[in-house]
């Protein structure tokens, strides 16, 4: 039996893909299994190739794997491109539509099964999808009524009659698997998994996540523009904030999404954004105004391949600098970097804490891959959440002298200065984003914009996040320290183990909080290692530029790059550390 399967269904965008991957993983899942799930697509709505590939297991997974077992594919296209991560045990089912042909390079056995003319016979060729997974079911000796459920809640609305013909085409699938399988002199359940734990635990993409975390924070109102890949956090948001008297606004565009958000939190409500790259651009002078009116501010940045438009639905970490620096002038902002699930949950929580009690912009930055990629999680612990909200003070308020105003910038040895809501009592000041005095009044004296300078990025040392560095480190003296930051987590996880099989000492930080960068904590990592290996998915190193720039190091620092639009393999990963080493 198997510890781990990996299993892929590619074809044309709009075919169906994306359901057939959920059907088959959200049934693994409630088998007990643990999985990981990564999407293909083109950045189009329909047409393109498209793929799902999902890796089960019985054991913690946050990564696919590079090989593949068995590969579901709706046209010749999903062959060409897949076949390579096959070999002689794997396994193609293919559709007998589109008369499937077998590279002569492949080395995996092509099975040709009806299941377009299947699904057409049962009354509707959209049901060729489940005839794909009663054949997966064969290669992995499951019984059908392991998809009822799922196929019950997705299909119970449109009758019992739609559920019972889609269980058909699961049956038939099945059945047609297990002839061919005989007629070749093989027995079924090739690909059979040992017992799942049968547990219950959550499945859900990074997006879904961090927009439940938002909401578990108290989050009231969501402004947001549609954008790749960050869309489906305002979309989870607009079936739940309602429910708890909050609601999503579709803003014009990203510039009215940031300054809605820093009004509302004018106004006490939490409130945050979330955008992509480009819409982060168009986002800079809106945190600018929220550093300097000090005006609490969440913003999630879900990275992808840039510059411009660039790569819309593929994996990239490039946006790191642009999020420590991108802002004119300087205020103090806070980047905070989930790189699973579980994470990206309890992330969003602290952010929004750190915004309400240091007053300033924190940036969640999450990548393509995170927000996308499917996961378990286990059962989030809704008793470790706190709400802090800092020095907001809703209580009523000391009366002031005539003609006196409240000091809302009031220069403290903390950074923070009292915070009020509009119409408050005895709390009027002015609000303004040019410098300005205690009391809000535009100034321009030298005085009292270096009090207010050093007032605001003094925050900086006060802020509080839980785990900055992940760390799994389990050498003193290290041969390798691998570093990254986001997604890359599951890979290097992954791989530190093998390298330590292999007689390389290795350790590995992750960075959760980018800024205020965690300096004596990677100090003391990168002081253990012989060489530092910075992971990353960008072409220039930035996120080895900023250890460099706040540690030095450059004499052991390297850099592992890659930038061509998909996230990092665990083998493919382990072959390029060997290579830096020697």
């Amino acid at each position: 039996m198997l510890h781990q399967l990996s299993w892929k269904v590619g074809g044309q965008q709009g075919e169906g893909i994306e359901s057939t991957g959920e059907i088959f993983s959200t049934a693994m899942n409630r088998l007990g299994y643990y999985l990981y799930g990564y999407r293909h697509f083109s950045s189009r709505i329909k047409g393109g190739h498209t793929n799902n590939k999902i890796n089960v297991r019985t054991s913690t997974v946050h990564t696919v794997p590079d090989d593949l077992n068995i590969l579901v594919a709706f046209d010749q296209e999903t062959i060409d491109v897949n076949y390579k991560e096959l070999d002689e045990t794997g396994v193609i089912l293919a559709d007998a539509k589109f008369k499937p042909v077998n590279p002569e390079d492949c080395p995996a056995t092509l099975y040709i099964i009806p299941f377009t003319a299947t699904a057409k016979e049962l009354g509707s060729t959209l049901m060729k999808n489940m005839v794909a997974i009663g054949a997966t079911a064969a290669l992995m000796n499951l019984k059908d009524e392991v998809f009822q459920g799922v196929l019950t809640e997705i299909f119970g609305r449109k009758g019992d009659e739609v559920v019972a013909k889609n269980l058909e085409a699961i049956a038939q699938g099945h059945q047609i698997m297990l002839d061919q399988l005989a007629e070749a002199g093989k027995e079924p359940g090739q690909f059979e998994m040992a017992p799942g734990d049968g547990q219950k635990r959550l499945f859900m993409i990074g997006n879904e996540a961090m927009a439940l975390g938002a909401l578990a924070a108290g989050v009231r109102i969501m402004s947001a523009y549609p954008i790749t890949p960050a869309s489906e956090i305002m979309e989870y948001l607009i079936k739940k904030l309602p429910k708890f008297g909050g609601t999503v606004i579709q803003t014009e565009d990203e510039i009215a999404a940031a300054t809605m958000a820093i009004g509302a939190s004018y106004g006490g409500a939490r409130s945050f954004t979330a955008s992509a790259g480009p819409g982060l651009s168009l986002m800079m002078e809106a945190l600018g105004l929220s550093g300097m009116t000090e005006t609490p501010l969440v913003v999630v940045d879900t990275q992808r391949g840039g510059p411009s438009t660039g790569l819309p639905t593929k994996q990239e970490q490039s946006d790191l600098m642009a999020m420590l620096y991108g802002t004119h002038g300087e205020i103090p902002k806070v980047v905070i970097a989930p790189s699973t699930g579980e994470e990206a949950f309890y992330d969003m929580i602290q952010a929004f804490n750190i915004a309400d009690e240091l007053q300033l912009p924190v940036i969640v930055l999450s990548d393509l891959q995170l927000s996308l990629g499917k996961q378990t999680i286990e059962p989030f612990d809704f008793n470790k959440i706190e709400i802090k909200r800092g020095k907001l003070n809703l209580d009523e308020l000391p009366e002031l002298e005539e003609k006196e105003y409240f000091k809302r910038y009031l220069v403290t040895e903390d950074g923070v200065s009292p915070r009020v809501v509009p119409g408050q009592k005895h709390g009027i000041h002015h609000v303004t984003g040019v410098e300005h005095s205690e009391i809000g009044t535009p100034s321009e004296s030298a005085p009292n914009r270096q009090a207010q300078m050093d007032k605001r990025m003094r925050k900086l040392d006060y802020v509080n996040f839980e785990m900055p560095v992940f760390t799994d480190a389990p050498h003193e003296e290290a041969d390798i320290l691998l570093v990254g930051f986001g997604s890359t987590k599951g890979p290097i996880e992954e791989i530190r183990p093998l390298l330590d099989e292999q007689g390389i000492k290795t350790n590995h930080a992750h960075i959760r909080l980018i800024h205020p960068f965690p300096a004596d904590e990677m100090q003391k990592l990168i002081d253990g290692a012989k060489k530092v290996i910075v992971v990353e998915n960008n072409a220039t190193g930035q996120l080895a530029n900023v250890i460099k720039m706040n540690l030095g190091g450059h004499k052991k620092m390297a850099n592992l790059v890659k930038y061509d639009g998909t996230p990092f393999l665990p083998n493919e990963l382990l072959n390029k550390v060997k290579e830096l080493l020697k």
